[in-house]
């Protein structure tokens, strides 16, 4: 069994579970820490099972270590700058986002905004309308 880690040490691990919160990895000291979904890359990461499978190995940074024996990991913080993100997704399989699947068709901010309002306030209109003809029709 090698020695203890230290807060702030990178090291390399090997995932032994995955949950939709995060990952544990078995440490060089035999010690299992948890690496948050938040600390996978630096993208957002819904699903870490895109990015990584059990028994992968990976470098983690180790972020804290409480007094009841948790200990805090990140993938992330153990990249170089230069090296985040691209690099944790080699395997990972591509998946086309809504704005993609438009093409040319891509809305400013102020378009979608104007959008979302006009579908507010049709369904807002509709609700009041199927409200007022349950009430007896208010002023009618």
């Amino acid at each position: 069994m090698a020695s203890d880690v230290e807060v702030g040490q990178i090291v390399e691990g090997t995932i032994s579970g995955i949950t939709h919160f995060g990952a544990f990895v078995v440490l060089p000291n035999g010690r299992t820490g948890l690496v948050h979904i938040s600390e996978v890359a630096d993208a957002y990461v819904k699903d870490i099972k895109d990015y990584y499978k059990e028994n992968d190995r990976v470098q983690v940074k180790v972020l804290s270590m409480d007094p009841k024996g948790k200990i805090a990991l990140s993938i992330r913080q153990s990249q170089p700058q230069s090296e985040r993100a691209p690099a944790a997704r080699q395997s990972a399989p591509r998946r086309e986002h809504h704005h993609e699947r438009r093409g040319s068709q891509l809305s400013s901010f102020e378009d979608k905004m104007q959008r979302f309002m006009r579908d507010s306030e049709d369904r807002l209109g509709d609700l009041r309308r199927s409200n007022d003809s349950k009430r007896g029709g208010r002023g009618a």
